[in-house]
């Protein structure tokens, strides 16, 4: 007798992602003294996260989330590394309430593009001539999420 198993998994996706491309790009040393100054204290500095979304039509959104990372202390000679990544997304038709459309944009997107845009920014790091910066920690966005709220 002979048995088969049909292992069956539905998942659907909440939304899709349509494009994502880097908006604006952006690498500031003022002059060489600055640029020595921050080699030797670049461990300083913090990397800060910001995610903002738009409404356009027909169900999308653009997601743009921001990285920057810069020196929080008060010194003279600093430099400034920023990008924002633009995903723009189609929601599922499904999706109705606040909460789920709120999860989507600062949790699942990110959550999703963040492996090319951590590379993308850190590209940029490096080629502003730091290129042995790396992101420690990865970011868990659902952490974030959820810390959020309570």
């Amino acid at each position: 007798m002979e048995s088969t198993r049909i292992l069956t998994i539905t998942m659907t996706e909440k939304f899709k992602i349509l494009a994502k491309y880097i908006k604006d790009m952006s690498s500031e040393t003022a002059d060489v003294e600055t640029f020595l100054f921050v080699k030797e204290n670049i461990s300083k500095y913090q990397l800060n996260i910001d995610i903002t979304s738009k409404a356009l039509k027909n169900k999308l959104i653009e997601v743009n989330t921001t990285l920057k990372f810069e020196d929080k202390e008060p010194n003279e000679k600093k430099s400034f590394y920023e990008i924002v990544y633009a995903t723009i997304i189609k929601v599922d038709d499904e999706i109705k309430e606040k909460k789920d459309l709120e999860k989507i944009i600062l949790c699942d997107v990110p959550t999703k593009i963040y492996p090319d845009l951590e590379n993308c920014f850190l590209n940029l790091v490096h080629n502003s001539g730091h290129p042995l910066i790396k992101l420690e920690k990865k970011i868990d966005f659902n952490k974030l999420y959820n810390e959020r709220f309570n």
